[in-house]
């Protein structure tokens, strides 16, 4: 098994809100409290994904022996959980392609404290849609950018009150432009394809 992989590239295509990722220092936290905890296999192994939250970020670690460990981190390294994710939950972390999360339905998107924005890596198998549901006000910029690692994927952004802002276009084009409601906007991202689609997405607000 190869080491630690602690500097994935996650080739995220937008240049938007990379400010708001998961520090060094919190990997580095997950790590170590592994090794403490997860005997020889512990050792060494991959890290598969990591997501930024405001108060913990989540980390998923994968040991040597293939158990898959769900680390909620702080972003100055303290961990606040480190534990085995078993079963069809760990077969839902890994992704087909990248061994990243893959998700559906409805997922609300939050900004650390002092940010705008925020960026995302993830997997959405085929013939199924992901909705990212975001509280913005009348007035303010609304900026999303769909990065696919290969593989079709398109997306559109509704009103609060159900009406699209945005109709269907590829992930090749990027969105910016001003909202004229305030509560919550839908991003949903579409595969219609026949394959996983491993993608990173960027939304921000201003």
């Amino acid at each position: 098994m190869r080491p630690y992989l602690v500097a994935l590239c996650l080739s995220v295509t937008p240049t938007l809100l990379q400010s708001a990722e998961v520090g060094q220092a919190a990997i580095d936290g997950c790590i170590d409290q592994l090794r403490v905890v997860g005997g020889a296999d512990g050792q060494s192994g991959t890290v598969l994904s990591r997501e930024y939250s405001e108060a913990n970020s989540l980390v998923m670690l994968q040991d040597s022996g293939d158990t898959i460990w769900r680390c909620l981190v702080a972003n100055d390294g303290v961990v606040a959980e480190l534990s085995v994710v078993d079963g069809s939950a760990a077969s839902d972390v890994m992704a087909l392609s990248d061994g990243l999360p893959i998700v559906s339905g409805d997922r609300r998107v939050q900004f650390a404290s002092g940010e705008s924005g925020t960026v995302m890596s993830t997997t959405l198998n085929p013939e199924t849609s992901v909705r990212y549901l975001l509280g913005a006000a009348d007035g303010q910029f609304l900026r999303v950018d769909v990065g696919s690692r290969g593989g079709a994927l398109d997306y559109k952004i509704f009103n609060p009150d159900g009406s699209l802002l945005l109709d269907l276009i590829s992930s090749d084009t990027p969105y910016q432009g001003q909202l004229w409601q305030s509560g919550d906007h839908v991003v949903e991202v579409v595969n219609a394809g026949a394959q996983p689609v491993t993608f990173d997405i960027g939304i921000g607000i201003e």
